[in-house]
């Protein structure tokens, strides 16, 4: 009980951390559900934190679904969370992240071009998600271009 007064944990993540405290497997498993059961615990509650706290650190609509896949979560829980944000949500944070990446550089040249593409999508960002946020990158630093 004190792993879930902290922050939201996957039904894994507390299977493991009661293991590692040499928990017999049926025990952890009898009050995991007990949990489950009593709203205390839910996989789904864990995955719309979780989506929220990678959204805020940059990342991307893969690698989010990667490491929830690696939290135990199931890939239609993950898929669910993930498509409460729409495509153009996750245009705009691929756009903050590549903006935040370039800082006040004025320039976008070719170089600089592939690094930022390289970085979202290590971030997890689609190569979509990634030619729409540099091509609205190339925009907005044309028309600051423009007006100075």
């Amino acid at each position: 009980m004190d792993l879930l007064a902290r922050r939201e944990h996957s039904r894994l993540e507390l299977y493991q951390k009661l293991k590692q405290r040499q928990f017999e497997p049926d025990v952890i498993n009898s009050e995991l559900n007990k949990l489950l059961d009593e709203g205390l615990q839910s996989d789904e509650r864990f995955a719309e934190a979780f989506l929220r706290s990678r959204i805020d650190k940059g990342k991307g609509p893969n690698i989010i679904l990667s490491e929830l896949s690696q939290r135990g979560i199931d890939e239609l829980i993950a898929s669910n969370v993930i498509s409460n944000i729409t495509d153009e949500e996750w245009n705009d944070l691929a756009y903050e992240a590549m903006n935040k990446k370039l800082r006040n550089e004025a320039e976008l040249d070719y170089d600089k071009q592939l690094k930022l593409m390289k970085f979202l999508s290590n971030r997890g960002f689609t190569r979509s998600q990634i030619e729409k946020a540099k091509n609205l990158l190339k925009k907005n630093l044309a028309g600051l271009n423009e007006n100075k």
